[in-house]
């Protein structure tokens, strides 16, 4: 029998529009956590949902204060699942390896002052964690600073979609890739077969670190999606059982998708193809 004290602690981060929340994003969650469960080896202790800023510029994008409510409504009743609105309150788009420092900080250092502090990229943490606790608490003695194993990993949970997004020139950064499937790590959920596998193969930043991504089988299909959400809302279809009823009753309430959303930023360079795209000419 497995001792649940020597079980690495997981926090589950998806990162993304929620454009709107629906209950495939949910339910990505739960196949993580029973994925990491049935390994043995793992207990996710937190779910986290980061809806990206409206800088972000994606078409269609609603405002971040609607997309955080919805979220925030469709996990008012999950235990372990909650929202956290930094990212989306940043005035500027940030890239997803910047999140994830944001919310490793946050574990290293319960003062949220510290978590701010992500503009570098993790290394040597196991040196770091011994000088903070000093930093902060000087009656503190060396030896009562917390062992590095402690602390939980967070690893970006996504869809098959956002690893052949890794192939897209200009949509990321080689290095944030590296930090990413290196530091932290993937847990990708995967409906169509070894498709996964299939992106690992032909990259070889993911193929160095595939022992770091974890590909997630969705046995149970449902081709939901916000795009087909969007669709259907602009055709005044029904969307019930594809969203929580909570979600629903809030979109109506503030009619919140039309044609005329959809057109959001249409025309608009993406955030991240913009950016890069100048960094490379610099």
């Amino acid at each position: 029998m497995e001792d649940p004290d020597k079980k690495t602690e997981v926090v589950l981060l998806a990162c993304g529009s929620f454009n709107p929340i629906t209950n495939m994003h949910l339910r990505l969650f739960e196949l993580a956590k029973d994925y990491f469960h049935e390994t043995g080896k793992y207990k996710v202790i937190k779910g986290i949902i980061s809806p990206v800023g409206d800088a972000y510029k994606k078409k269609g994008l609603i405002s971040a204060n609607h997309r955080v409510t919805m979220a925030k409504l469709a996990t008012k009743n999950l235990d372990w699942v909650e929202v956290d609105d930094w990212e989306s309150s940043q005035s500027e788009w940030l890239e997803t390896v910047k999140v994830l420092r944001y919310h490793h900080q946050k574990l290293l250092s319960p003062d949220p002052t510290n978590s701010l502090q992500n503009a570098m990229p993790l290394t040597k943490p196991g040196r770091k964690r011994k000088q903070e606790p000093n930093r902060h608490d000087p009656v503190k003695k060396k030896n009562q600073s917390p062992d590095i194993k402690s602390v939980p990993q967070v690893k970006l949970l996504c869809g098959s979609d956002m690893l052949e997004s890794f192939g897209i020139p200009n949509l990321w950064k080689s290095e944030d890739i590296t930090e990413i499937v290196k530091n932290h790590g993937l847990v990708c959920i995967s409906r169509d077969g070894n498709s996964g596998q299939k992106f690992i193969y032909e990259s070889d930043i993911l193929w160095r670190y595939k022992n770091n991504i974890h590909l997630v089988e969705e046995w149970i299909t449902t081709d939901v999606s916000s795009t087909k959400i969007r669709r259907a809302l602009r055709r005044g279809q029904s969307i019930r059982y594809l969203v929580p009823d909570v979600v629903q009753a809030y979109i109506e309430k503030n009619n919140l998708y039309s044609s005329e959303s959809e057109d959001r930023n249409a025309g608009v360079v993406l955030a991240p193809l913009q950016k890069h795209a100048s960094d490379s000419k610099n």
